[in-house]
């Protein structure tokens, strides 16, 4: 639950009548979605689906691609595409973060050494009038 005791997004809350209604989906099609493998509900302690607010959405998703005439098995690559993406953008911010990262340490790196400090740093040593820069990543996964 977050503050004032409306739950979280992924808090599994709903039941699948609920569910379907507020959907505008027929409770056979959400079992139908969930045996596809399209949506994942939580399960009670007896094995009743509850959904959460992010599954609604995930079904009006669904139900707005199978309404302009995806076919379900287009849905189902739409929605990996679809993870895909986030986990690649996701990717993409880590990195630019330490490519940021990297370039305000050689930065700093490279005014001390202006300053007069002893450079022990192979890339910093000039080599040539061509400057070249190879920066080695440590596998951190």
């Amino acid at each position: 639950m977050s503050t004032f005791g409306v739950p979280s997004p992924d808090a599994a809350v709903y039941v699948i009548s609920v569910a379907a209604e507020l959907t505008g989906l027929h409770p056979q099609t959400l079992r139908t979605y969930e045996r596809m493998g399209l949506i994942t509900p939580g399960r009670t302690g007896g094995g009743g689906r509850r959904y959460s607010h992010r599954d609604l959405e995930l079904l009006r998703q669904i139900s707005e691609l199978t309404g302009s005439g995806i076919g379900l098995e287009g849905v189902r690559r739409i929605l990996e595409l679809d993870a895909q993406n986030i986990a690649l953008r996701e990717i993409n911010a880590e990195l630019m973060a330490e490519l940021a990262a990297t370039r305000e340490a050689l930065r700093q790196a490279h005014a001390a050494v202006r300053v007069g400090s002893s450079n022990r740093l192979p890339a910093l040593r000039p080599t040539s009038t061509e400057s070249s820069l190879v920066v080695w990543r440590r596998n951190a996964r």
